[in-house]
């Protein structure tokens, strides 16, 4: 039998996937980033083993990082008369990737701000009247 070697996630990796879901994160999202971040290539049952995410999440997030663009994926033939594996990675530098997050924070802090001036405004003009 042939042996393999498996990243799993340790305090730091779920403190990360703790962080990002704190930022509103999916879960699945999350779990992905974090595993990904260490800049591995991993196939889905990988990712799966690693990250503990069943099979059905792991294609979600990889949906989800497809359309921002951030996941790369190649196929790797196998050994034997087996399908092709399908191996993913982070294309994006995880730095960018925060960076969209910081940046998605700040237009969402901005907006609440604008709401609370529009409040301020029509309440200042209600108190007036």
């Amino acid at each position: 039998m042939k042996e393999t070697f498996v990243m799993r996630f340790d305090e730091k990796d779920i403190e990360v996937v703790e962080t990002l879901r704190s930022l509103g994160v999916p879960r699945k999202v999350s779990n992905m980033l974090a595993y990904l971040a260490n800049g591995v290539e991993a196939t889905s049952r990988d990712i799966e083993r690693g990250s503990d995410l069943r099979q059905p999440e792991v294609s979600i997030a990889l949906r989800a990082l497809r359309k921002h663009n951030w996941i790369e994926e190649k196929i790797i033939r196998s050994d034997g008369t087996g399908r092709p594996m399908k191996v993913y990675r982070l294309k994006t530098p995880i730095e960018d990737i925060l960076r969209y997050y910081e940046q998605e924070k700040i237009r969402e802090a901005n907006k609440a701000m604008q709401s609370i001036q529009r409040l301020k405004e029509l309440l200042g003009e209600a108190g007036a009247a």
